[in-house]
C-alpha cells in the first residue's frame, strides 16, 4: 500500500519549498510532509539577494518573503560601504503561516521519525508510511569525507525602546572585537523599533558559548545607543563551511536515499546561504516526470554535483580564510573582498563568478601570509587538513 506519491521527511526550508512548488505545479500529486516540531520551519531566518534567483523564482517565492530591502551595508575596521540590489528575508513564522494552510492534511506535525528508506518511513509510534519516494531533509549529517569550518551564530529579534534608525540590513559589521575567529554582527530591521541582531563567528569548531554571544548582543546594542525593551525570539545555528571534500564518497554514504538541504551539501560553501540552492532544486523536482526514489535520488545528486563543481573556487577561498594567518585577522580577507566591484560581489553570492572575477579576487596584495595561503590552497582533501590540524 502506498500512502503518498512523495513523502518529505522534515519540514525545513528545502522540503518546504519542494512542497510549495509541487502544490502549485502538480496539485493532484499526493504529498506528505512530516515535521517533528509543532510547526514548519523551526525557528530560523533565511535570506537571499535578488541576483541569487532568476525572475521566475523571485515571483513564486514572493508570498513567503517577510521583508525586502533595496540594498545593504557592510562595515569593517577600515572600510564601510552601501551596496545596491534587492535583499530579502523569510522568517520561519511566515514560512509556516503560508505553507500550513496550503498543505492542509498533507502536513503532519509533532511526529518523530524512527528510521527511513528511499520508499518508507518508520515512525516512533509504530506506524510505517510508504511512498514512491522519500526525501530526507532533516539537517546536516556527519561525514568523514568533508573537511569543515563553521559559521556559528546566535540571533535575537528585539523590540527597542526607541527607533533604531536603520533603513536597510547590515549583513556584516566586522568592526567588533574578533574573539578568536572572523566575527561580525548581522542586522535585519523588520520594523522601526524591531530588529534582528545576530552575533556570527567563522570558527574552527561548531562548539560555541550561547551566554557569551548573548552578552555580545547586549554590548553591541548598548554601543549603538539602543535600549532593548523586549527579546521577541532567539535563534541559533552552526552552518558548515566546506574547506575540502570528496563529493562522490560523501554522496555514496547516502546509499540511494534522496536527501536535500545541508544533508545533501546544497548550500553556498563560503556564506552558508542555502535558499538559492533550495529554490533551484524545488523547480527541478517539480518538473521531474518520474518521481520514483531512484529518479529523485539521481536528480538531486546531479544538482549537488553541479553545485560542487561550481564551488571549487569558494572552497579554495575558505582554506585561505581558515588555514592562513591568525584567526583574529580573518576579517582582513573579507574587508579586501568588499572593496571589489559591486557586480562581482553579486556574482560571488550567486555562486557564478567568471574567470575574470576569480582572477580579480586573487590579484593584489593578499591579506594573509603568502606562504601560508599557498600551503592552504594546495590542501584539497579532508585528510590533508585534518593531518595538518
Amino acid at each position: 500500500m502506498v500512502d503518498a506519491d512523495l513523502i518529505l521527511a522534515g519540514g525545513g526550508l528545502a522540503n518546504g519549498l519542494i512542497a510549495w512548488r509541487l502544490r502549485a505545479e502538480r496539485p493532484s500529486l499526493r504529498i506528505l510532509v512530516l515535521e517533528q516540531g509543532a510547526h514548519l520551519g523551526g525557528n530560523h531566518t533565511w535570506s537571499f539577494h535578488d541576483s541569487d534567483l532568476d525572475a521566475a523564482q523571485r515571483r513564486w517565492i514572493a508570498p513567503l518573503v517577510t521583508q525586502r530591502w533595496p540594498g545593504y551595508d557592510v562595515i569593517f575596521p577600515q572600510h564601510a560601504r552601501t551596496l545596491d540590489g534587492g535583499y530579502a528575508s523569510i522568517e520561519s513564522s511566515d514560512f509556516a503561516r503560508v505553507l500550513t494552510p496550503m498543505l492542509g492534511d498533507a502536513l503532519m506535525t509533532g511526529v518523530r521519525i524512527e528510521s527511513l528508506t528511499p520508499t518508507s518511513v518508520q515512525l516512533a509510534d509504530g506506524r510505517t508510511l510508504h511512498a514512491r519516494a522519500v526525501i530526507d531533509g532533516r539537517g546536516m549529517r556527519p561525514s568523514g569525507h568533508l573537511a569543515l569550518g563553521w559559521q556559528t551564530f546566535l540571533g535575537q529579534e528585539v523590540r527597542l525602546a526607541q527607533p533604531h534608525g536603520l533603513t536597510r540590513p547590515t549583513i556584516m559589521d566586522a568592526s567588533v572585537a574578533q574573539q578568536g575567529g572572523y566575527r561580525f554582527v548581522y542586522l535585519l530591521p523588520f520594523g522601526p523599533d524591531r530588529v534582528l541582531i545576530e552575533d556570527t563567528h567563522y570558527v574552527d569548531s561548531d562548539a560555541w558559548e550561547p551566554e557569551r554571544l548573548r552578552a555580545n548582543i547586549a554590548a553591541y546594542a548598548q554601543a549603538r545607543g539602543w535600549q532593548i525593551e523586549q527579546v521577541l525570539r532567539e535563534e541559533t545555528g552552526s552552518l558548515p563551511i566546506v574547506l575540502a571534500g570528496d563529493f562522490e564518497r560523501f554522496w555514496d554514504e547516502l546509499d540511494g536515499q534522496p536527501s536535500v538541504g545541508l544533508r545533501a551539501g546544497l548550500f553556498h560553501a563560503t556564506t552558508g546561504y542555502s535558499l538559492p540552492h533550495a529554490a533551484r532544486l524545488a523547480d527541478r523536482i517539480a518538473a521531474l516526470p518520474d518521481l520514483s526514489a531512484a529518479s529523485v535520488f539521481d536528480t538531486i545528486r546531479s544538482e549537488a554535483r553541479d553545485a560542487w563543481r561550481r564551488q571549487g573556487f569558494f572552497r579554495m577561498l575558505n582554506r585561505m580564510l581558515f588555514l592562513a594567518g591568525s584567526p583574529d585577522n580573518r576579517w582582513g580577507v573579507m574587508q579586501r573582498f568588499y572593496r571589489l566591484p559591486a557586480p562581482l560581489i553579486a556574482r560571488f553570492y550567486a555562486g557564478s563568478l567568471t574567470l575574470g572575477d576569480k582572477a580579480r579576487v586573487l590579484t593584489g596584495k593578499p591579506p594573509v601570509p603568502v606562504l601560508e595561503a599557498f600551503t592552504a590552497v594546495r590542501k584539497i582533501h579532508p585528510y590533508q587538513i585534518r593531518k595538518a590540524a
